[in-house]
């Protein structure tokens, strides 16, 4: 969702905190793209996949 203009009524559908958090959670999403593993979907089994964006997580 995108927000109101200054100059415009507040629309009451928009959480500004949920629109901040969202922001928060794809930024990290696009930072873990970055690894190529992850990228490309490298690892084919769920286990292996989640292992890779744990360590992927732990060094960020």
């Amino acid at each position: 969702m995108i927000p109101t203009k200054s100059n415009e009524r507040p629309d009451p559908a928009f959480d500004r905190d949920a629109y901040r958090e969202r922001n928060r959670v794809e930024r990290l999403i696009n930072r873990l793209r970055q690894f190529q593993r992850i990228a490309t979907r490298y690892e084919k089994r769920a286990a292996n996949y989640l292992a890779i964006i744990t360590i992927a997580a732990l060094l960020l």
